[in-house]
């Protein structure tokens, strides 16, 4: 896993607003359709999730919950009045569940302009001409993912797009979030000039006089990200619309956010307005836990669309930038071991602070030492506070030293997991931490072997919110690169089943959900998914060739693909 890398901390703060603005403005989405009537799919390959009767042919829907399942005979004999889709033989699922986005960037990246495949300087000159026509005068453009090796290497320039943004400040990043580019709206906003000192640990790309090409590398970029601007409530909400149109095209019925007080204000608003068609489980920083302990006391916890109780915390970085917390030192860097974003000190006494309050924990950590430091604090928590179903998370637990995967089990922690990062680290992974360890990364089956719950999901913006990929990535372990066609650590795949489960059945655990989601059976929330082909019997490798064709969120289709369905 990566940090959101697309932007600074300055600039991802653009993309949050206040629980002031929220309340102050009008919503840009509108009101989701009213719920549908009764529904029936039979004719299908169901796959329920509940072990004690994983397969069945039909499901019936009542209002916002599963009435029943069984055969088709049975099932239409109860839908008197009903719809009834004839499923053709695909396969239906539990709707899945990502355990791990940030939703709001995710939608501001879908929404913005596109740069990553731009092939040439007139491609990327057009794009942006061709998006700042879609916004109004003033607007700041951000995001883009443009990558200069597409067209030979050459830096890209404000000189290329002043003239074709002349109303509008453009900050876009490279697709590695380690620089980005200014037009020169934004060099003025900022108050950049040619006498404009350099930035430790960053750069100014400068012409040959002296003057700033519009090019910022790291540090250097916070000069420009610290005067952007927040985005009003009518950008929030569209990005948060856009966001849900997106993944449940992909079959996501529900997400855990990793975010912040004002992100959660605009899922308030949208929710307020009868407009979420994904239901949210919003966690904030671990270090304001007093804050949400006293806005559960006085609030609740929310509902089934919009859950609060969560707190997420960060131990270390991550490895491609070697700020993974390492027990020993990286393969091509004999030096270094990373580092710990939060001291251990602050972390457990956040973590005992919330458990003590009954909030739940889940904290990013990526290296051995970082997974390691965690655990020790979740059981020093857990044996002063006393047993408890408390569902303390570790968020990636990419590379783990193998004395510790046991303790997942052992300690009920939950591997909150993010699949896909597997076969795109597996490219380069091996060069920085060794094949050695690499034995303990992404440690899916070790850990289920050990009786650790998988919640599996996206890290979306950072990869994509598509969990058929996810579990391609996870019972293949095949590299994007296509350089391990048997499976980059190949003993850590697991099957599909197990893959399904983590994103449905361990996404409800890992969210306290699961009385009502993360299976089909009587009661349940009505959120599922249909599959144009049974994803069980068919190669693992060409599982990402499925696609998903419906998607309900408590008994509303939320996206059925064109003409699929009759």
């Amino acid at each position: 896993m990566r940090l959101p890398a697309r932007l600074l901390a300055a600039t991802l703060s653009a993309a949050l607003v206040t629980a002031d603005s929220v309340s102050a403005q009008r919503a840009a989405i509108a009101p989701a359709p009213p719920m549908a009537g009764d529904l029936a799919i039979v004719n299908a390959r169901v796959w329920t999730g509940d072990v004690s009767r994983p397969w069945v042919d039909a499901v019936l829907v009542k209002g916002d919950r599963i009435e029943a399942v069984g055969s088709s005979a049975e099932i239409r004999k109860r839908a008197a009045g009903a719809r009834v889709i004839d499923a053709k033989g695909r396969m239906v699922t539990p709707g899945f569940i990502d355990a791990h986005v940030h939703f709001l960037d995710g939608g501001f990246a879908l929404s913005s302009v596109k740069l990553r495949d731009a092939t040439t300087k007139a491609e990327f000159i057009r794009r942006i001409k061709a998006f700042a026509a879609t916004v109004p005068k003033g607007t700041w453009i951000f995001n883009g993912d443009w990558d200069h090796t597409n067209w030979g290497g050459e830096l890209p320039q404000r000189s290329w797009i002043d003239s074709v943004t002349p109303d509008n400040p453009v900050w876009i990043n490279r697709l590695d979030g380690h620089m980005q580019l200014a037009n020169a709206l934004a060099l003025k906003a900022a108050g950049i000039t040619r006498d404009t000192k350099d930035v430790a640990g960053g750069t100014i790309v400068r012409e040959a006089n002296g003057e700033p090409t519009g090019i910022f590398k790291d540090n250097a970029m916070s000069l420009v990200g610290r005067v952007v601007p927040e985005p009003d409530i009518a950008m929030n909400l569209r990005a948060l619309d856009t966001a849900m149109t997106y993944v449940a095209e992909r079959g996501v019925t529900s997400v855990h956010h990793m975010g912040t007080w004002a992100d959660l204000a605009v899922f308030e608003r949208a929710h307020r307005d009868g407009a979420l068609r994904t239901r949210i489980s919003a966690a904030v920083p671990l270090r304001t836990w007093e804050r949400l302990r006293d806005t559960v006391a006085a609030r609740g916890r929310g509902d089934a669309w919009l859950h609060i109780g969560g707190l997420k915390g960060f131990v270390d970085g991550s490895l491609g930038s070697h700020t993974a917390a390492m027990l020993e030192p990286f393969s091509d860097a004999p030096n270094d071991r990373g580092l710990f974003v939060n001291t251990p000190e602050n972390l457990y006494a956040w973590t005992k602070g919330a458990d003590d309050a009954h909030l739940q924990v889940m904290v990013h950590a990526i290296g051995d030492r970082a997974i390691r430091t965690q655990l020790d604090i979740y059981e020093r928590v857990e044996k002063e506070n006393g047993a408890r179903d408390r569902r303390f998370r570790i968020e990636h637990a990419q590379h783990i030293a193998p004395p510790d995967i046991p303790r997942f089990g052992k300690l009920g922690v939950i591997a909150s997991m993010q699949p896909y990062h597997a076969i795109d680290d597996g490219r380069w992974a091996d060069k920085v931490i060794g094949p050695e360890r690499a034995k303990g990364t992404y440690a899916f089956r070790s850990l289920l072997d050990h009786g650790a719950t998988l919640a599996f999901g996206s890290d979306w913006f950072v990869a994509p919110p598509t969990p058929l990929e996810g579990i391609y990535a996870a019972t293949t372990r095949r590299t994007l690169d296509d350089k391990h066609p048997g499976g980059w650590v190949p003993e850590q795949k697991i099957s599909v089943e197990e893959a399904l489960r983590a994103y449905t059945r361990g996404g409800a655990r890992a969210g306290f959900q699961d009385r009502d989601l993360g299976e089909l059976k009587a009661g349940q929330l009505a959120d599922l998914v249909m599959i144009d082909r049974d994803i069980t019997r068919i190669p693992p490798e060409t599982i990402r060739e499925a696609h998903v064709v419906l998607t309900m969120v408590g008994g509303r289709v939320v996206y059925q693909a064109k003409d699929a369905i009759q």
